[in-house]
């Protein structure tokens, strides 16, 4: 027994360490075949995974299609819209109210004197090079106005602030300084080149009267109203032409409204109150007309509802039909709206007699028959008709070729006033040609911009070729170098003297004819693009707004929109 417990002990190391290699490739070999069945099971799930994804891999993937894709492009063009409107409208209100620092032009230098701060005038303005002249601006009015707003100003859509721009803002952008006095022209005397101005304010100072010293005039007065030699109409129409005549209108339409709910008036009088006669039927007249419908129907009725059904509005006119400057399919759409509003119209109807309580007409019936009719109301606004100013009749009769010209001062194609030399016009005051509008004016206007800026250049290059006219071949070797200058200037010179003759491009008429509606006759390719309804309507306001003067104006105008759209117009009578 102990020798064969010493036989085990003597065995080898490497007999021992075989014994427990054979054990645990055993005990490995066992556990392997128990497992096999779950490896294999794991093994075929992951080749299974690998087939599928190397399938899925093979077949191109299915793009979801993107709905609504524009409006995310839509959303990013109006917030970029929004962001470039932004900065435009920051930089607009800086820029006028940091204007640059000027210098006073050079005294030896042409007087420019422009009467008038009309649209002929600061078109002129606007574009002018100030540095080439001593510019002097003469005007009883210390502001532009946009006329073609004005009416919206009669029933308080927008308060006439908006629409007025003053004019030392105007001429403090200008890059040289520009002088203004606040003064009527009286007088022009041609011969002697001077202006004889009036100080015609409430305050008046020690010097009220004195002479303005000219060598270049532009004369844009504008027109007076036109009564026509008709009885009355000037003691008893309001007009339509300056912030004064908006302001009175607005008054007397509150008035008309506040008496005729006085306690025991009677049903005739309330009548007569409330009834409002227009007279002319172009676009002033028609957008009075449908502003003053729109106030009653949306804002009086409101307010006053006991006088709801008397309200009535009459447009007088002398033509066959209104807006004679529109296309045909647009007259008939504007007075079709016109019925719809419950706006009457009377064409062929001429205004004889005006008393304070009544207008006596003439109408003529299709039969060619004329009948005489009698209209009670209880305003009366006058919105026709130019007459000629004193201060431009006085400079007719001075001049011999104007003693035919009866509309105003006749001008050449450079509107130049025929009979002289150095006076030009523009505006209602000039007879060139064409229809008294302020479209025309602002292209009269910018036209004499160009025109003067042109003739200042020419005589700085005249003056150049004259200085080496004098020095040439005075001094030897220099006489090619200064013949070769001498030709370039005189080829810049009739490059810059190749001005063309004034000529107007009409871009079309609009008009607002109420209920949110209006007419364009718009100029398009070589036609005309008639239309009219909310759609011109929204064009017609996106229009005005673009003409505005300033920034400051496009502003306040788009805010009275909005507060006479969000609260109503102002019943209040101041």
């Amino acid at each position: 027994m102990a020798s064969t417990t010493r036989a085990v002990m003597r065995l080898p190391a490497s007999s021992i360490a075989f014994g427990a290699t054979s054990r645990r490739q055993f005990a490995t070999s066992s556990l392997l075949a128990r497992a096999r069945p779950r490896s294999r099971i794991i093994l075929d799930k992951s080749k299974v995974q690998q087939n599928f994804r190397r399938a899925y891999a093979d077949v191109a993937p299915v793009k979801k299609p993107r709905r609504f894709r524009w409006f995310r492009f839509l959303w990013r063009f109006t917030y970029l819209s929004a962001i470039g409107g932004t900065a435009y409208l920051a930089y607009g209100v800086y820029d006028q109210k940091h204007p640059d620092d000027q210098f006073e032009p050079d005294p030896t230098k042409k007087n420019l004197v422009i009467l008038g701060t009309g649209w002929g005038a600061v078109s002129l303005l606007k574009k002018l090079d100030t540095e080439n002249y001593n510019v002097i601006v003469i005007s009883p009015r210390n502001y532009f106005l946009f006329t073609p707003l004005l009416p919206s100003c009669t029933t308080g859509t927008v308060e006439h602030r908006s629409i007025m721009e003053p004019i030392r803002s105007i001429l403090r952008h200008k890059k040289a300084a520009v002088k203004y006095y606040e003064a009527e022209a009286t007088k022009i005397d041609p011969e002697r080149k001077i202006v004889a101005i009036d100080d015609n304010s409430d305050i008046k100072g020690a010097s009220n009267k004195t002479e303005v010293a000219y060598d270049m005039l532009v004369v844009s007065v504008g027109a007076e109203n036109a009564t026509f030699g008709i009885p009355g109409v000037k003691e008893h129409s309001c007009f339509l032409k300056e912030i004064g005549d908006a302001q009175q209108i607005r008054k007397k339409i509150m008035d008309c409204v506040e008496t005729a709910t006085f306690k025991d008036q009677s049903p005739e009088e309330v009548e007569r109150l409330l009834h409002m006669v227009v007279v002319g039927g172009g676009p002033t007249g028609v957008e009075f007309a449908g502003e003053l419908q729109d106030f009653f129907d949306e804002d009086i009725k409101k307010w006053v509802p006991e006088i709801s059904d008397k309200f009535k509005v009459t447009l007088i006119e002398a033509l066959p039909n209104v807006l004679p400057m529109f296309s045909k399919q647009l007259i008939d759409y504007t007075e079709a709206t016109f019925k719809e509003e419950k706006i009457t119209i009377m064409t062929k109807t001429a205004v004889k007699k005006v008393t304070d309580k009544t207008v006596e007409a003439e109408a003529t019936g299709p039969d060619g028959k004329k009948t005489l009719q009698t209209l009670p109301y209880g305003l009366l606004v006058w919105a026709t008709g130019n007459a000629v100013r004193p201060v431009v009749r006085d400079l007719m009769s001075q001049i011999p070729a104007q003693k035919d010209s009866r509309r105003g001062l006749a001008v050449n194609e450079y509107l130049v006033v025929q009979g002289t030399k150095d006076i030009w016009a523009t505006g209602d005051c000039a007879v060139a040609g064409y229809a008294p509008t302020a479209q025309v004016a602002s292209q009269e206007g910018a036209f004499l911009a160009r025109l003067f800026n042109t003739m200042a250049k020419s005589e700085a290059i005249e003056s150049q070729i004259h200085d080496l006219s004098s020095s040439l071949n005075l001094q030897p070797g220099n006489t090619a170098e200064i013949a070769k200058e001498i030709e370039a200037h005189e080829k810049q010179l009739r490059r810059i003297k190749d001005i063309k003759p004034f000529h107007y491009t009409h871009q079309g008429s609009l008009a607002y004819i109420g209920s949110e509606r209006a007419v364009a006759d718009v100029s398009w390719l070589n036609g005309n693009f008639a239309t009219g309804g909310g759609l011109t309507y929204l064009f017609w306001r996106s229009a005005y707004l673009s003409m505005c003067f300033s920034t400051r104006n496009r502003v306040l105008v788009v805010l009275d929109w909005l507060k006479s759209k969000a609260f109503g117009r102002d019943v209040s009578r101041e």
